[in-house]
């Protein structure tokens, strides 16, 4: 059988329909059904019964597909490896993240992207939030996707791959949980976490900002290093924070409480990548990220549409 046939063979196979087959490899209907036909004239048996309501596989055809249908997939795959290698899109990439969500989105499109490239080794780790960029520049990671911001002279920041309302997470006790929501005038009256560590100033300053919009200060609580440290201070009531919205599908737990707010622009998570250091899997890794969101419905409605109906996680692609 020539490569083509068994495309179509296996397609129909899958599908049990001929126009489905035909749409799916790219051919037309009767070009479907002359090769089907040719093959089984070769063989010397009928692989499809067919009536005007349904297509079924006969026994041979069951046993043809079984032979040969993890072979073909095999060559498959060795063919994309081929390609992959020919373009220079192999080896190992390492790509950091700050939020369990983005982690999440991450995994989501490593799965897609690892289909397209087999050689390449996806690997994925958090960022602690008090050295944001350390580990991009000290080698340790390929990129990352991080909070904008990013104001900084050796690096490059790409596509927006999630934006989230935000939200300001507090103990349940708190005076703010018992309001539907809040403003940013409204820091000046709770106490604010901010971040240890060597965050950019300017970073800090958009994220945990020490004055309202109207310039009345804002309380500064105690400084973190890692996300954990905010969740164990916020319910001791030790002080709010700022998060993505998506932080209350990730994040909630008995104690706490999340409140829109209204006036705060929206936290936008982009691509991020040292200068010098990009890379044709770097390209090949955002291009698949940007085209997955894109089909999750967008920045802004990727993570609601992996958690699937009811709010539970999807994990597949």
């Amino acid at each position: 059988m020539e490569r083509q046939e068994i495309q179509i063979f296996l397609a129909l196979a899958d599908e049990l329909h001929f126009g489905r087959t035909a749409e799916r490899v790219g051919v037309s209907q009767s070009r479907v059904s002359q090769t089907i036909a040719r093959v089984e004239r070769r063989i010397g048996a009928k692989l499809f019964e067919r009536s005007s309501r349904q297509v079924a596989l006969t026994p041979i055809g069951e046993q043809l597909r079984d032979g040969i249908g993890p072979a073909q997939r095999r060559i498959e795959e060795e063919i994309a490896k081929a390609t992959a290698a020919g373009r220079g899109i192999t080896g190992i990439l390492r790509i950091g993240f700050s939020g369990a969500f983005t982690g999440h989105l991450l995994h989501h499109v490593s799965e897609e992207f690892g289909r397209r490239h087999p050689g390449v080794d996806v690997r994925v780790r958090q960022i602690q939030i008090s050295d944001p960029y350390g580990p991009l520049r000290a080698g340790e990671l390929d990129f990352q996707v991080s909070e904008l911001p990013v104001e900084e002279p050796d690096l490059a920041a790409g596509p927006v791959f999630v934006s989230q309302p935000r939200v300001l997470l507090m103990a349940d006790s708190h005076p703010f949980a018992r309001r539907p929501a809040l403003t940013m005038e409204d820091l000046a009256e709770a106490t604010l976490l901010t971040v240890a560590g060597a965050a950019p100033a300017h970073w800090l300053e958009y994220h945990f900002p020490r004055q309202t919009p109207s310039g009345r200060p804002i309380p500064q609580g105690q400084a973190i290093t890692h996300w954990e440290d905010a969740l164990s201070l916020v319910l001791a009531g030790k002080g709010v924070t700022p998060v993505a919205a998506a932080g209350e599908h990730y994040y909630s737990r008995p104690g706490l409480a999340f409140r829109p707010l209204t006036d705060a622009p929206r936290l936008q998570y982009a691509f991020v990548w040292p200068l010098d250091r990009e890379t044709e899997r770097l390209r090949a890794f955002v291009g698949a990220a940007v085209e997955c969101v894109r089909g999750l419905g967008g920045p802004g409605r990727a993570l609601p549409a992996l958690w699937g109906p009811g709010g539970s996680a999807r994990t597949g692609s």
